[in-house]
This record gives structure tokens, C-alpha cells and sequence, in this order.
């Protein structure tokens, strides 16, 4: 096909879409179920529904095909276990009984087990729930789900395309079952898993699928000759399968590199790639392979995970250098738009002179098949759009709004001293325990106590003007005064106020900071029926007043044990935030961590003896090839160490980072220099606290044990054991005992009974030592 034909076949499509609906429809009714308030058919009928509100949009948009199995009750990886038949043990019982309810204690867990392992989907702040594989699993395809909302679709109207995580992806991202040997390589099983994929394709071919899309993010990263020959072999075999619809193999995040002739070569049907960001080397890639001949092309031109819009002109130049590297070129968002929010549109109270320059899902699917139409039918037929787009983005270049010129003087005057403290750790230690004076195993909390619906409608009538602010204010003092008596009663060492007055660990301090942008609607998927509201990092970053300090020196003053102030550090700022693309990141962290720097001098000022600046994030904005990662650690540890960097040797420094793969940025951690450091550690089975040891580090840790992300209460035997496995690995001089993370999605009964296990266990051990 020639590049005019090609053009001519254009046509606009998106790999994925926001599941919770306008107003948060499916976790209210999920919840719901949970609570059994909502019975499995009305769940059923509202995910059907949204599934249907969604096709509507696209298509209404002019999206030529829409994707079916990208909509998911929790999780889509969960969902393709479930698909391959890859139900623990454990859970398999529950599955049999009742296929819903099972699948939730999946991810949830119960009472009686636990929930599967949960981490970071790549580099986005998205949790899925990670497979549990060993020599003796058994794959059994089980198509229902794919077939049943592709049926849909079509039954509908809508061309659809079913979209699955590929086989190579799935397996590179599971990992080996609990009591399987930890060397364990699931990708051993992808022969075992081949028939089951051409036994669920060939179900959808039956279905009426012409394409099916097969996600292979995992082969973005880099990868060895045994794992791309491993990725060769799987698309040769269901390449060749008789009994299929067309292949589209789709990978996003970043360029695809020595994968790229990989797939080019495998016969398949078409690939779909990201051309934006990093993964831009795809378009120099792509020609030096040869080009796709005889093969789709589908151009991820549009950025499927910020907010900002598109510069159609530079995507309509990508897209013209590729018509002559396909059969056919469609266009796309780079990336799912699970990442992102719905509607710009909702947003009333974002100055107009910024929401010109913001593109949600709705509009970034208007953009794709903006750009679509302007390749097919000749770029006059989207002149206007052209225009309007030009005089957007000239409008934010020359914007007053994104620049300070203090802030830019400030950021520019740091030295390298500045992001050190005086004193080495060996000598810090000694102050922070003569200032402390703490028992060995230390007990604490990771920062936040149940948000309850007493304090989200307070919010909400402060909001309102029913409550005004003195009302609102003795809510707040009284619901503090209420987390810290239950810590004293319950024995905690080291306390927490509990964070009742802050709505999100990153929205709460972007509201106070110049720059950012916050949302009433903008809300994004993190796991399950947790949805947050990403601020959107517009302009240079300061801080004009104190953020915490009123209430952590009124926790202090009602208890004799130290208090920990609370912050979220400048690397998680910008990872679970829409971060500006006009500038580096590292300019951006560094005006974020002096910002904060301000914040920890007034609470060390206020005699505030413990200092949390939590991280979470440093593991997951890690970039996915290894080549990029030495500068970003370098940028990422300094801005943490810039925020700290100015305290007394007595004043302790923790950190906190969870559900991320903490193995892979082991020396950056200890480059944090931070004197404690708490993580995620119950789900993974403590395998932290080994790593943490074999690398040799030498400050305080508390590994949690704990699991806040499921309702199940850990008793104090299970508590205990997991104590005295991170005490093989961790001397009891340097161990805290904690829970994984956060309490605040967590209901008061549970968080009481588990706090109570974790210092009775934490006293059952230190009595042995």
C-alpha cells in the first residue's frame, strides 16, 4: 500500500479508558457488594452500564473501533489470571463457590487468606495484583469476561477490538508462589500457557473478534536473549495458529528497542506503538527495522498519561513519516487513558487561561480522531482545529502564570552542601536516642488514621459553607485528640496525628503550594476502589505559609511521646501529580524540595523531634531502562536529601516507601540518608528486609507487617513471626515495627485490633531479645 492509501486508511482508536464513570459509579457500587448493600446483578448491570457509557463516547468522538476487556471490577491483571486459570491455592475454594466473590478475596484476601501480592504497574502509579506461579501450576483458559463484553460491544454497533495483557508480559510480571524456591523463573511456563491463549483467541475469533490486541509493556524494558528469543517463540506459535483473528501487539511506556525486530519480524498482524516521550526513538527504530510491510501500524501520538494537550502539528509530522513504514496507519493514544482523569469539561474552577491547556480522556480522544481524520482527509479538513491548537500552546509558552522568577533565583543558588546534613549517621544516632529514648522494636504507624465519613462531610460542608471554620477546626482538634489517646492506650512508641484534615497525601500540600492546580473531578484509578485526585503542576513551586505545623506541634502538646510532623517528599509530589512537560523534572523536584525544606525547618523550629518525608514513589517513577535511571536516581536522591538536609543531628529523619520493587534502587535508598526508613513488607513475605541486608545497609528500618490494603486483622502470632523474620536479616537495634503503609482506607475496628497485635507482638519479641 502506498502512503496515500495508507493514509486514506487511517483510522482512530485508544488501547483502554477510565473505568469508574462521571461520578465514581463502579466503586460505589463495588463497595457496595462488599458491604452487602448491592447485590451481584445491580453490580453487574452498573458495570454494563459504564461499559456502554464508554463505547457511546468514543464512538460519538470518531473512534473507528473500541476496546473490549479493558474494564476490570479491580484489576486487569487479576482479571487474566483469572482468564488462564491462575487461582492460588489458597483461594480456589472461595473461586468455585462463587466466581465474584472469589475473585475479590483475591485481591482483597480474607480472614483465612491472604490477598495476592500487590505493586506498581511499570512506572505509573497503577497497582496491579501480581500473579502467583510455580512448577506445578496448571493453566485453564477461561474466556467468559472477554467474550461476554465483546458481545456486547458488537451487539451495540461499535467495531471492537478485545484487548488481553500478552502471555510474555503476564509471566515476566508474576512471580513464584509463596513456599516455591524464589529462583523460580515463571517464564518457564510459557509453553504451558501458549495453548491457553490460542484456546481464548480462537474463542474470540468465534465471537466475531477480527483483531485482537495482545499488551507486551514488559518487552519495553530491558531485556535478555532468552527473554526476547522467549517472546520470538510465543508470537511464532500463535502467529501460525489457523484458528485466530489478526494479532496486534502492543507495547507503551518507552521504546521498545532490540524487541522492535523482534515483534517487526513475528507473524503477526500489526504492531501498536508509543511515539511519545522517550518512546519517540520508536520512529528512528521502526525505519532502521525496514518499516511494518504488509502490517498495521498503530501510532500512539497522542500522550495517554499527562494532561496537557497535544501539539497536533508535531503528531501530524510523526504521522506522516510513518505512512511509509506500514501497510496502514492508525492513530492512538500512546497508552491506555486508564491514567489520566474523564473530563476536562467537568473542571468549573481551573483558571480558563489554563484549562485551554488540558486534555483529559474525552478530549484526548477528540484529538486522536482530530489527527486521524487529518491524515485520511487532508489537514484542511481539521484547519480550525489546527489553529485553535497553535494558539493554545502559544498561549501557555508565553504564559506569566508558569514562571517565578524568585523561585528560579532560588533554585539556582543551591550548592551541593545544601543537600548533605553536617553529621554522618554514626554520629546522628547516638543524639536521636538520647533525645528519644526509645525501647529496642521501636512501634509507630505509617502516618494517616481511618478517614471516616464524619471527617469526609466535614470537608465536604466546609466546602459548602454549612460548617463554617471554627466548626470545622474543634472537628479536626477533636478528632486528633481521639488518634492520640488510642496510640497512648495502645502502647505506640512513636506517634502520629493521624492526618484527619487532609484529604490526600499529595493533593493536601498541592493545595498550599504555588503552582499547582487542584481538581474537583480529576479523579485516576490507583488500585481497586482507591481513586485519587492528581493535582496538576502547572507553574514554579513555593511555599507561601507553614502546611503542618499547626497541627503536629497540637498533637505534641497533648502527649509526652514524640510525634512524628508528616510530609510527602518532592519526588512523590511529582509522581502522583500531572507534572509539567516544559521543563526537566529535576528542575521541578528541586523547587518541590525547597518548598518543603521551608516546611521541615518550621516543624524542627517547633520542636518537632521525628520527621516523616515520605517517598513511595522513588521506585516507581524509576525510569524502565536502565541507561536512563543513573540520572534520574542522582536528581531524585537529591531532592529528598535537600528537603532534610538542613535539620540538627537530634532530629531523627524517616522515610517511607511501599508496593514498589524496593530490590532494584537498593543504593539509591541508602543515598536518601535518611536515619529510618519504613516499607511495604507483609504481603511480599519480608523479602525487603533480606535485600535490605544483603546490600548491607546501615541505618534504622521498619519492614512492615502489617497489610493496611486488605480488611483481614493479622493476629498476634502471625504479627510476631514476621518480627522475628525480619530480625534474621535486621539487627534489633535498627528494627521498628510498623504497619505496610497508611490507615486511612482502613475501617476503626480493624486498624484498633491490628495496632493492638502489632505492639503485642512487638513486646512478645523484645522480651527474647
Amino acid at each position: 500500500m502506498t502512503a496515500t492509501s495508507a493514509a486514506a486508511a487511517a483510522r482512530a482508536t485508544v488501547y483502554g479508558y477510565p473505568r469508574q464513570g462521571h461520578h465514581r459509579e463502579l466503586k460505589k457500587a463495588v463497595e457496595g457488594y462488599w458491604k452487602g448493600r448491592v447485590g451481584a446483578d445491580a453490580l453487574r448491570e452498573t458495570a454494563a452500564n459504564l461499559r456502554q457509557a464508554n463505547w457511546r463516547q468514543l464512538a460519538d468522538a470518531g473512534l473507528h473501533e473500541v476496546p473490549t476487556g479493558d474494564f476490570s471490577y479491580y484489576d486487569h491483571v487479576l482479571d487474566t489470571s483469572v482468564m488462564v486459570g491462575a487461582v492460588p491455592d489458597r483461594h480456589r475454594a472461595a473461586v468455585e463457590a462463587d466466581a465474584l466473590d472469589g475473585y475479590f478475596a483475591m485481591a482483597r484476601g480474607t480472614q483465612e487468606a491472604a490477598p495476592l501480592e500487590m505493586t506498581k504497574w511499570f512506572d505509573t502509579n497503577y497497582h496491579y495484583l501480581v500473579p502467583e506461579l510455580g512448577p506445578g501450576t496448571v493453566f485453564a483458559a477461561d474466556s467468559t469476561k472477554q467474550i461476554a463484553e465483546l458481545s456486547e460491544a458488537v451487539a451495540l454497533g461499535h467495531t471492537a477490538r478485545p484487548v488481553l495483557v500478552g502471555p510474555v508480559t503476564y509471566l515476566l510480571l508474576a512471580k513464584p508462589a509463596p513456599g516455591i524456591a524464589p529462583d523460580f523463573e515463571p517464564l518457564t511456563l510459557l509453553d504451558r500457557l501458549l495453548p491457553v491463549y490460542a484456546e481464548v483467541l480462537a474463542d474470540l475469533r468465534a465471537a466475531g473478534a477480527g483483531w485482537v490486541q495482545l499488551d507486551e509493556p514488559a518487552l519495553v524494558q530491558d531485556r535478555t536473549a532468552a527473554e526476547l528469543n522467549a517472546a520470538a517463540r510465543a508470537y511464532r506459535e500463535l502467529g501460525a495458529l489457523a484458528d485466530r483473528p489478526r494479532l496486534l501487539v502492543a507495547s507503551y511506556f518507552d521504546r521498545l528497542g532490540q524487541a522492535l525486530p523482534v515483534l517487526a519480524k513475528a507473524p503477526v498482524d500489526g504492531l501498536a506503538l508509543d511515539f511519545t516521550g522517550p518512546a519517540a526513538a520508536n520512529l528512528d527504530d521502526l525505519a532502521a527495522v525496514g518499516g511494518l510491510p504488509g502490517k498495521r501500524l498503530v501510532a500512539g501520538v497522542v500522550d495517554g498519561r499527562n494532561v496537557w494537550i497535544n501539539d497536533l502539528a508535531a503528531s501530524l509530522a510523526t504521522l506522516g513519516t510513518l505512512l511509509g513504514l506500514a501497510d496502514r496507519v492508525d492513530v492512538a493514544a500512546s497508552c491506555s487513558l486508564l491514567h489520566v482523569p474523564l473530563d476536562a469539561m467537568a473542571e468549573r474552577d481551573i483558571d480558563p487561561r489554563i484549562a485551554r491547556w488540558l486534555a483529559f480522556a474525552r478530549q484526548k480522544t477528540t484529538e486522536v480522531a482530530t489527527l486521524a481524520r487529518g491524515i485520511a482527509q487532508g489537514t484542511g479538513t481539521i484547519a480550525a482545529q489546527l489553529a485553535a491548537n497553535r494558539a493554545d500552546l502559544a498561549s501557555r509558552a508565553t504564559s506569566a502564570l508558569t514562571r517565578d522568577p524568585a523561585v528560579r533565583a532560588r533554585a539556582g543558588a543551591v550548592t551541593d552542601a545544601d543537600a548533605h546534613r553536617p553529621e554522618p549517621y554514626a554520629e546522628r544516632a547516638p543524639a536521636q536516642r538520647a533525645r528519644l529514648r526509645l525501647p529496642a522494636l521501636p512501634t509507630t504507624t505509617i502516618g494517616s488514621f481511618p478517614q471516616t465519613t464524619e471527617l469526609r462531610t466535614a470537608r465536604a460542608d466546609l466546602r459548602a459553607g454549612t460548617l463554617d471554620t471554627a466548626g470545622y477546626e474543634q472537628r479536626i482538634a477533636a478528632e486528633i485528640q481521639d488518634v492520640i489517646a488510642f496510640q497512648e492506650k495502645a502502647g505506640i512508641d512513636v506517634l502520629v496525628h493521624g492526618e484527619p484534615e487532609r484529604n490526600d497525601m499529595v493533593q493536601y500540600f498541592a493545595e498550599q503550594l504555588t503552582g499547582y492546580l487542584a481538581t474537583q473531578h480529576g479523579w485516576v484509578q490507583s488500585y481497586g476502589t482507591r481513586y485519587v485526585r492528581p493535582p496538576i503542576l502547572a507553574g514554579d513551586i513555593s511555599r507561601p505559609e507553614p502546611m503542618t505545623v499547626r497541627w503536629t506541634t497540637y498533637a505534641q502538646s497533648l502527649t509526652d511521646r514524640p510525634v512524628k510532623g508528616m510530609l510527602t517528599g518532592p519526588v512523590t509530589m511529582l509522581a502522583w501529580s500531572f507534572v509539567r512537560d516544559d521543563q526537566p523534572l529535576a528542575d521541578t523536584a528541586r523547587q518541590v524540595a525547597l518548598a518543603l525544606r521551608d516546611e521541615v525547618a518550621d516543624l524542627e523550629t517547633e520542636g518537632t523531634p521525628v520527621i516523616q518525608v515520605d517517598e513511595p514513589a522513588l521506585r516507581e517513577t524509576l525510569p524502565l531502562r536502565a541507561a536512563d535511571r543513573p540520572s534520574y536516581l542522582a536528581w531524585a536522591t537529591e531532592a529528598f536529601r535537600l528537603t532534610t538536609g538542613g535539620v540538627r543531628a537530634d532530629t531523627q529523619i524517616h522515610t517511607h516507601m511501599c508496593y514498589a520493587e524496593f530490590g532494584d534502587i537498593l543504593p539509591a535508598i541508602d543515598d536518601l540518608d535518611a536515619d529510618v526508613i519504613s516499607l511495604e513488607a507483609a504481603r511480599s513475605h519480608m523479602r525487603v528486609a533480606t535485600e535490605l541486608a544483603d546490600a548491607h545497609y546501615p541505618r534504622e528500618v521498619g519492614p512492615g507487617v502489617y497489610d493496611i490494603h486488605s480488611p483481614r486483622v493479622p493476629d498476634p502470632a502471625e504479627t510476631a513471626a514476621l518480627l522475628r523474620t525480619a530480625l534474621a536479616a535486621i539487627p534489633a537495634e535498627r528494627l521498628w515495627a510498623n504497619p505496610d503503609c497508611g490507615l486511612k482506607t482502613r475501617a476503626w475496628p480493624e486498624v484498633r485490633a491490628s495496632l493492638d497485635h502489632l505492639v503485642a507482638a512487638a513486646r512478645e519479641v523484645r522480651s527474647t531479645l
